[in-house]
């Protein structure tokens, strides 16, 4: 078994670049759409039903974070062909990545699980992850999950981004001291 190192808040966000579903390229840590932050949401993939409902509810943040200027990604290990698939059902309205290797998991310091049958899926996958990046590419907030039933309340989420972008409260990277 091998640990993987995490990424600490306030550090520079990998450089991570993946196939981009639709077509061209994904670079993680660079939000588009004249956004200057951007949030990157790791999920299972096509064989985890609860991700599916969690990319659905995603869809649900997108304005409101796109509102406190924070583009959004999802990504995973899948396959395009199966990303296509489990897309197809939640019609997403925000970047999708796909193909993330078990090196770029390790390099975000992820927890990775091997699939318990074929029927599952054929490869290793990410187990859940949400990475907030600021404007100045670094971790704002950082949540990794070992298990597929622990990921962050969308609303509370959202809330806290709001707190934190509001320059009256001054509120620095939490986390930081080693």
């Amino acid at each position: 078994m091998t640990q993987s190192q995490k990424l600490h808040p306030g550090a520079r966000f990998p450089d991570i670049t993946l196939p981009r579903l639709g077509g061209g390229t994904l670079t993680l840590a660079q939000p588009e759409n004249g956004h200057d932050w951007r949030m990157i949401v790791i999920y299972r993939g096509k064989h985890c039903p609860i991700c599916t409902r969690y990319l659905r509810e995603l869809n649900d943040a997108v304005s409101d974070l796109n509102q406190l200027g924070v583009d959004l990604v999802a990504v995973s290990a899948d396959p395009v062909e199966k990303v296509e698939e489990q897309m197809a059902q939640v019609q997403p309205a925000y970047a999708v990545g796909h193909d993330l290797t078990p090196d770029q998991m390790q390099t975000l310091g992820l927890y990775v699980s091997d699939p318990r049958s074929p029927q599952e899926t054929d490869r290793p996958f990410a187990e859940p992850a949400i990475f907030v990046v600021n404007a100045e590419g670094n971790l704002q907030i950082v949540d990794i999950a070992n298990a597929p039933f622990l990921r962050p309340d969308l609303k509370l989420l959202i809330g806290g981004i709001r707190f934190i972008r509001d320059p009256e409260n001054n509120y620095p990277i939490r986390g930081t001291h080693l």
